[in-house]
C-alpha cells in the first residue's frame, strides 16, 4: 500500500515536531496504518510507505519500531517484518520465574498469570518481558501458554557462588528467582576459584537447547564472609547503593548548616517545642511532633516534616539517583540511603537544637478524633529534643528518673498521649486492621556474627507517633485530592473473591467467621481478629487473615486504603526515605506557590509510571531485606545442630510443616517424609495433616517438640525432625 504524501495525516504530527528535529508518524499512526493494511510489514517497505526522506527519520523509525517490540505493540517475525500483536492473539507481559523451575507471565494488561512450563521457562529469565500465545487451561481452570517471542531482556549481570564439577565451571546464581546455573568458560574464569562469590556479565543469555553463559567481572570474596550476605542482596536485586563521582561532587556542595535566603517566606517555628520520637538507633529523623489542647476539647496537633522537596529539585543528579532508588533499605546492621548522607543525615534531618526546614501539617482535632482543619505550609524549625520510643514509653508510664530529667518535656509528652488515647479509639471505631505481629532484630557480635536474635516490641510511643502520622499522610491525601494534583495515593485494594472464599473455609473450621459478603469491610475483618486473639492458635490464624489481603501499592487512581479504612491516604511523613513522600511534597509545593493541576511538572501519565516503579522499588527492598535475615537466621542456626527446641506449626503444606521456634523466632520445615510412622495427607481447608492410618493430625499452633538436623545456607532452608508432639 503506497501512500501518497496528502494521505499521510498524522493527528499526532504536531506532538513529534515538537519533540524531535525530524519527526516521524507516532505510534498511533503506525498501528493505525498497519490495521488498515491488514498484514506484516518490513522496515524498509514500512519506510517507503511513509515517504520518509531523510536518513535521521529512517533511523527514528527503526528506533520506534524496537521500543514498539518492547512494548508488546508489534511483533517482529521470522522473515522480519512487523506484525500487530492483538491481531495475533498474543499476550505481552513480564516473566515471573518460581524457584522450582516453572513460571507464570504476568500480563501488561492485566488480568490472571499465565502458567509457563519447565521447558517453556529455559529460554528466559525472571523479569524478561515476552509475547505469549495460550494454549489452553490446566485442571485448576488457570491459563498455560507458550513463549513465542522475546521481546526484552532484563538481566545483564549476575551474583552467585562459582563451582567446579566433571571440569565444567558455572555460577550458582544466588537470587531465587534465577533458576538456572550459569556456565562460565574456563578462559572466562579471570582467575577465580570455586567457592567463591562472583559477578559475572551475562555474554550469552539462555536458549531452549543451551543455557545462559556468563564471564566473570569481580570476585566479591569468600563464601560466609562476614557482610557478604548484604553485598550478595545488593547485586541479586539490583539494588543502587553506590554514589557517582558527580553525586559526590554534587554533595560537596551543600552546606552543613541552614542559609539565609532559605529561610525567606518560611513561617519561623523555633520557639515552638516540636520534639522528634525513634528508635535508638536511628540517624535520619524525618518527622517532629508538637501538640496541645484548644478550645471546646479539640486539640492542635502540628506534624513537621524534614523539606527534602527545597535541597532535591526535579530533574537534578541528586532527583535522578533519589528516583532510580525508590526508597531507603533497611538491612540488619547496614542502610543503603535513597538520598546522600549529607542530606539524609545531615542537613535534612531533624536534629535537635539546630535550625532546620520543613513542610508543616498543622491539625486540628476534635473531641471525637476527626480532623476538622488542616493547612500546609513552610517553615523553620529547631527541635527541642531528639527522644526515644523507649524513654517516651516510660514517661508515659510515669518514670520518676526520667520524669525529673525531662520535665520540661514531660507536659507535652502528656499531651500527644492524650491525644493518641483518643485517637485509638477512633481507630478502633474506623475499623482498620491492627495485627498484632512478632517483628524480630539481630543483634551482632563484635565479629560481625550473630549473638542472638531478639523481637521487637512495639509500645506505646510508637503507636502515638503513627497515629500522628497517619492523620498528617491523611490531610496530605485529602489535599492532593481537593486540588486535583497530580500525585501518587498509597492504595490498598479489597480482598478478592477466591481468597475471601479461602479464608472463610478455614475460619469456620475453627469456629469463626467473617462477614460482609464479597465486599467485606474493614471493621469485618477488625472483628475476625478481635477473634482470633482470644483463639489458642490465635499467632497462626492472624497469620491466615494477613495472607488474605493484598499488598498496598502507590497510584494516582484514589481507591481507598482497605487495611487502615481511609477514602484517601497517601505517604507524605518521609521524604528521606520514600521517593513518593517527596513527590507528594512537590505537589503541595506547587500548590503553595500559586500553581494549578494543569501546569504542575508532572502529569497523570508520568505518575503512573513512577507509582508501579515505587511499588517495584519497594518490593524490591522487602524481597532483599527478606533473603539477608534468612541468610543470617541460617547460619545462626548452622552453630546449633543438633540442639532441640520446642515451636508451634505455623504452615502446614502437602510437602510437611513449618515450625516456628519459641525464643529463637526461626522457622524451619519437618518435611513430610520424616513423618515416618505413617503417610499424610494434606487438608488444605482445615491447613492439616492427617495420617492415613493413624489419624494422627498435625495443624496450625500445634506444639512440636524438634531437633534441628540441616542447614541450607544457599537456599535458606532449616530442616527439623520431629522428637514429640501434642497430637490430636
Amino acid at each position: 500500500m503506497k501512500m501518497k504524501k496528502d494521505d499521510i495525516i498524522d493527528p499526532h504530527a504536531r506532538r513529534e515536531a515538537n519533540k524531535y528535529e525530524y519527526p516521524i508518524p507516532s505510534r498511533e499512526f503506525i498501528l493505525d496504518f498497519l490495521s488498515e493494511r491488514g498484514r506484516p510489514i518490513t522496515y524498509e517497505k514500512l519506510g517507503s510507505a511513509l515517504q520518509l526522506e531523510y536518513e535521521e527519520q529512517w533511523e527514528g523509525l527503526r528506533r520506534r519500531l524496537i521500543a514498539m517490540v518492547r512494548d508488546g505493540q508489534l511483533m517482529r517475525n521470522r522473515r522480519g517484518a512487523y506484525a500487530l500483536v492483538k491481531k495475533m492473539h498474543l499476550i505481552v507481559g513480564t516473566i515471573d520465574a518460581h524457584k522450582d523451575g516453572y513460571g507464570f507471565l504476568m500480563p501488561d494488561a492485566g488480568g490472571k498469570d499465565i502458567f509457563l512450563s519447565a521447558r517453556q521457562m529455559r529460554a528466559v529469565l525472571h523479569g524478561d518481558r515476552a509475547l505469549v500465545r495460550v494454549t489452553g487451561e490446566n485442571s485448576k481452570g488457570g491459563k498455560e501458554g507458550v513463549i513465542v517471542e522475546i521481546v526484552e531482556r532484563n538481566t545483564a549481570e549476575v551474583v552467585g557462588q562459582l563451582h567446579h564439577e566433571n571440569g565444567v565451571y558455572f555460577v550458582v546464581p544466588s537470587s531465587k528467582n534465577v533458576t538456572q546455573d550459569i556456565f562460565v568458560p574456563n578462559d572466562k574464569l579471570h582467575a577465580a576459584v570455586a567457592g567463591q562469590i562472583v559477578r559475572i556479565k551475562l555474554i550469552a543469555q539462555p536458549e531452549q537447547r543451551r543455557q545462559a553463559i556468563g564471564e566473570i567481572i569481580a570476585v566479591l570474596g569468600e563464601h560466609m564472609a562476614p557482610g557478604m550476605e548484604i553485598d550478595i542482596a545488593l547485586l541479586a536485586y539490583h539494588i543502587p547503593h553506590k554514589w557517582s563521582p558527580q553525586i559526590i561532587a554534587a554533595t560537596q556542595k551543600i552546606t552543613p548548616e541552614v542559609m539565609v535566603a532559605d529561610r525567606q517566606g518560611r513561617r519561623d517555628l523555633c520557639d515552638l517545642p516540636l520534639l522528634t520520637i525513634d528508635a535508638e538507633d536511628a540517624k535520619d529523623f524525618d518527622d517532629a511532633v508538637f501538640c496541645e489542647p484548644r478550645k471546646n476539647d479539640t486539640w492542635r496537633l502540628v506534624v513537621a516534616i524534614a523539606d527534602v522537596s527545597h535541597y532535591v529539585k526535579k530533574g537534578s543528579l541528586l532527583d535522578s539517583e533519589a528516583e532510580q532508588r525508590g526508597n531507603s533499605v533497611y538491612f540488619p546492621g547496614r542502610v543503603v540511603p535513597m538520598l546522600p548522607e549529607v542530606l539524609s543525615n545531615g542537613l535534612c534531618s531533624l536534629k535537635p537544637k539546630v535550625d532546620r526546614l520543613c513542610m508543616v501539617c498543622d491539625m486540628i482535632i476534635s473531641k471525637t478524633g476527626k480532623i476538622t482543619r488542616y493547612r500546609f505550609y513552610d517553615a523553620v524549625m529547631n527541635s527541642t529534643a531528639r527522644m526515644t520510643y523507649t524513654n517516651v514509653a516510660a514517661i508515659i508510664a510515669g518514670d520518676p528518673a526520667l520524669c525529673k530529667q525531662y520535665h520540661d518535656l514531660v507536659p507535652h509528652l502528656q499531651n500527644l498521649h492524650a491525644l493518641y488515647a483518643m485517637l485509638r479509639q477512633q481507630r478502633e471505631l474506623r475499623g482498620a486492621l491492627d495485627f498484632n505481629t512478632t517483628e524480630t532484630r539481630i543483634v551482632f557480635a563484635e565479629n560481625q556474627k550473630i549473638e542472638k536474635i531478639v523481637p521487637v516490641i512495639r509500645n506505646e510511643a510508637h503507636m502515638l507517633i503513627e497515629e500522628c502520622m497517619l492523620l498528617a499522610n491523611v490531610c496530605a491525601a485529602k489535599f492532593l485530592k481537593s486540588q486535583k494534583l497530580p500525585g501518587l495515593y498509597r492504595i490498598h485494594e479489597t480482598p478478592n473473591e477466591d481468597k475471601l472464599n479461602e479464608l472463610r473455609q478455614s475460619l469456620a473450621l475453627h469456629g469463626l467467621s467473617l462477614a460482609g459478603g464479597k465486599k467485606p469491610r474493614p471493621c469485618d475483618y477488625q472483628k475476625v481478629l478481635l477473634d482470633i486473639g482470644k483463639h489458642k492458635n490465635a499467632a497462626a490464624l492472624q497469620i491466615m487473615v494477613l495472607r488474605s489481603l493484598n499488598q498496598a501499592e502507590y497510584s494516582p487512581e484514589n481507591i481507598g486504603h482497605f487495611g487502615l479504612a481511609y477514602k484517601e491516604y497517601g505517604h507524605f511523613t518521609s521524604p528521606i526515605r520514600r521517593y513518593p513522600d517527596l513527590l507528594l511534597h512537590r505537589a503541595i509545593r506547587h500548590f503553595l506557590q500559586g500553581g494549578k493541576a494543569g501546569d504542575f511538572a508532572y502529569d497523570q501519565q508520568a505518575m503512573l509510571k513512577l507509582g508501579e516503579h515505587c511499588s517495584l522499588t519497594e518490593r524490591r527492598a522487602d524481597m532483599a531485606t527478606r533473603d539477608v535475615v534468612n541468610w543470617l537466621k541460617c547460619e545462626y542456626m548452622s552453630h546449633h545442630l543438633g540442639k532441640e527446641y520446642t515451636g508451634k506449626v505455623a504452615t502446614v503444606t502437602a510437602f510437611g510443616l513449618f515450625v516456628q521456634l519459641d525464643q529463637v523466632y526461626v522457622e524451619g520445615l519437618v518435611h513430610v517424609t520424616s513423618l515416618r510412622d505413617d503417610y499424610y495427607q494434606f487438608d488444605a481447608i482445615r491447613h492439616m495433616l492427617i495420617g492415613e492410618r493413624t489419624h494422627t493430625r498435625y495443624q496450625l499452633g500445634q506444639v512440636l517438640h524438634v531437633r534441628v538436623i540441616r542447614v541450607d545456607i544457599e537456599q535458606r532452608q532449616i530442616d527439623f525432625e520431629l522428637i514429640a508432639g501434642d497430637n490430636q
